[in-house]
């Protein structure tokens, strides 16, 4: 008998601390920091566990985007006196209360003007434009409840300037408030340019290429976008560096120099017939240059075909003229 009494008392004690724990776990306890994107600061905000009281009005927030500290036995009393009647300190002495806002930095300014440019205008793309601000606040902090905390009104922009006029209206803490952006939103193409500079003559190669962004309004037509265009081919002129390139600034790597002798190859039935020539002109491979003949002084088109080596079109009537050995 005394061992079951003994068994149930202590069963009794057991859930009586439980019982505590759960009591002690449920009670409310007073966060060291409290953040709330409302104008009022409620006793849910400052105590865990607070309840049906949770939405009882405690203080006015401090303005949108700031920090303000309270002291922990006022906020205690105030939560008391609004009837949590167990809300103590915990063992604190301030309390630092965060309002949230939405914030809109110089940065976060300029990709809205981004935006708001491209997509009221067709063929434009926000990533090539080069916002510049030159009337705007340093930031607007913004109601962070409100989903669209920016609206744009209007942009007015000039392509070919680049200037802006962007008119907004901003959610406030009460209501809402203008605010117009101003500067210039300048379109940038990436143009292939050089690194250093190249003789005429000189092979590109890619240590050569360096890419650079430009105003679209500066750069020149038929600039160079794609590095592979050029690469490997050979400088007509010397060039300088930093400045956009164009196709006509290159050519393939010449063969064949001017006044150079080379073999002359006609083929035509089966036969190989070659001679001697001296170039007229420059030639890369696949180039037409004019060749005269040593011996008949007989000039004729030919097709480059390697160092020193070009072909007579097989349509072109001149094999007589040729002083042939057959191979």
């Amino acid at each position: 008998m005394m061992k079951h009494f003994l068994k149930a008392a202590i069963a009794l004690l057991l859930a009586g601390l439980a019982g505590g724990v759960s009591l002690a776990e449920d009670r409310p306890v007073l966060r060291s920091q409290v953040l709330t994107l409302s104008d009022i600061v409620t006793v849910g905000d400052f105590y865990s566990n607070a309840g049906l009281l949770a939405s009882k009005p405690l203080f006015r927030s401090p303005d949108m985007g700031t920090s303000g500290n309270v002291a922990a036995d006022v906020v205690a009393k105030r939560a008391r006196e609004a009837g949590l009647k167990v809300a103590g300190t915990d063992g604190l002495r301030t309390v630092v209360v965060h309002r949230g806002a939405t914030r809109f930095d110089r940065e976060r300014l300029e990709g809205l003007v981004r935006t708001a440019v491209a997509e009221r205008n067709a063929g434009v793309d926000a990533d090539t434009l080069d916002v510049r601000l030159s009337q705007a606040p340093d930031q607007i902090l913004a109601d962070p409840k409100v989903t669209d905390p920016v609206r744009i009104d209007r942009v007015d922009w000039s392509q070919s300037s680049g200037r802006f006029t962007i008119f907004t209206t901003v959610a406030v803490e009460h209501g809402t408030r203008p605010v117009t952006l101003s500067g210039t939103a300048v379109e940038m193409i990436e143009v292939v340019t050089l690194a250093q500079p190249l003789r005429r003559g000189d092979i590109l190669n890619e240590n050569d290429i360096a890419v650079i962004r430009l105003a679209r309004s500066k750069v020149p037509a038929g600039a160079i976008l794609d590095a592979a265009e050029i690469a490997g081919k050979e400088a007509r002129t010397s060039l300088r560096a930093n400045a956009p390139l164009a196709r006509n600034d290159f050519r393939r790597p010449v063969l064949i120099s001017r006044g150079e002798k080379v073999t002359v190859t006609y083929e035509l039935l089966g036969m190989k017939l070659t001679s001697r020539a001296q170039a007229m002109d420059d030639g890369a491979k696949g180039d037409v240059i004019d060749v005269m003949n040593l011996h008949s002084r007989r000039i004729v088109p030919a097709t480059v075909s390697s160092r020193g080596q070009v072909r007579v079109h097989a349509a072109n009537p001149v094999v007589a003229s040729l002083n042939s050995e057959t191979r």
